[in-house]
């Protein structure tokens, strides 16, 4: 799959928190489709019966060497969102946290100041580099952290996460966002963008749907090469975190042993889960 590339002829990417662009959204910018937005939280909450099912299923899942792993909520979420996704994580054997910063309203100084005091609370508690896991706006945060941090962060895993915005109008949630953007630190010290970011100095996984109704698939492509990638699974934004062809994808991930890199590669059994990327 062919990802947009951002050379010197393509506008300056948006930075959040600072004004809306004036220029109109380029075809790879669109936001997903209305049907797509208006069904997400229905076909998530639809979908929580798969976790039941998806269970035992799990069980098979890889287990880990128990190392620590931070868990980030997404965007007007908080640590209570991510208890299905930290419940199947600790039956694989990891440390899990939750982030303990409330809920996520962007990027206020609580969580600008606060995460990667978390990380180092982390790395220094147990000893050990921390994977971090981040859904949605999370996703971004983890990204972030692991650049400021890249000797106490062993990989990044971000589900549904808008890593190479460009525009406001690829997510659905801008409003949201930019509603509470009183609250956020100045733009002056957000980190640029991770569209114009080199690769992340960890290895890491983008989780996207193509039936997000929240983020533009697009948008959450990195850039394919050495230890990351990117991975399809057929979900809503608000059912990631709970979806069981996701929660394969993030234990598999985090039971890489340190220093090792492989593609991802699904089960036999459970191709169907994953489509295509082509």
């Amino acid at each position: 799959m062919a990802v947009p590339s951002f050379d010197h002829g393509t506008p300056t990417p948006w930075i959040p928190g600072s004004p809306e662009p004036v220029r109109a959204p380029h075809a790879h910018e669109h936001p997903p489709p209305w049907p797509l937005f208006a069904t997400d939280l229905g076909r998530a909450v639809a979908g929580v019966g798969l976790t039941a099912v998806g269970r035992a299923l799990l069980r098979a899942a890889p287990s880990g060497d128990g190392h620590p792993v931070l868990v980030l909520p997404g965007l007007g979420a908080d640590d209570r969102s991510t208890g299905v996704l930290r419940r199947v994580l600790r039956e694989r054997g990891y440390r899990v946290h939750g982030w303990r910063l409330g809920f996520n309203l962007g990027p206020t100084e609580q969580v600008v100041e606060g995460l990667p005091r978390r990380v180092d609370e982390l790395r220094d508690r147990y000893g050990t580099r921390v994977s971090v896991v981040g859904w949605s706006l999370g996703g971004v945060y983890a990204r972030s952290v692991a650049r400021q941090r890249p000797d106490s962060v062993r990989q990044v895993i971000t589900l549904g996460s808008p890593i190479r915005l460009t525009h406001p109008a690829q997510t659905r949630a801008s409003a949201f966002y930019l509603r509470h953007s009183h609250r956020h630190v100045p733009h002056d010290r957000l980190p640029p963008p991770e569209v114009t970011q080199p690769p992340l100095p960890v290895p890491t996984t983008s989780v996207y749907s193509r039936w997000d109704g929240i983020v533009s698939w697009r948008a959450c492509l990195e850039q394919p090469g050495i230890r990351r990638e990117n991975v399809a699974v057929v979900g809503s934004h608000f059912g990631l975190g709970r979806h069981p062809a996701a929660l394969w994808v993030v234990a598999d991930r985090l039971a890489q042993p340190e220093g090792e890199w492989r593609p991802f590669r699904a089960p036999p059994p459970l191709r169907a889960l994953f489509p295509s990327a082509d």
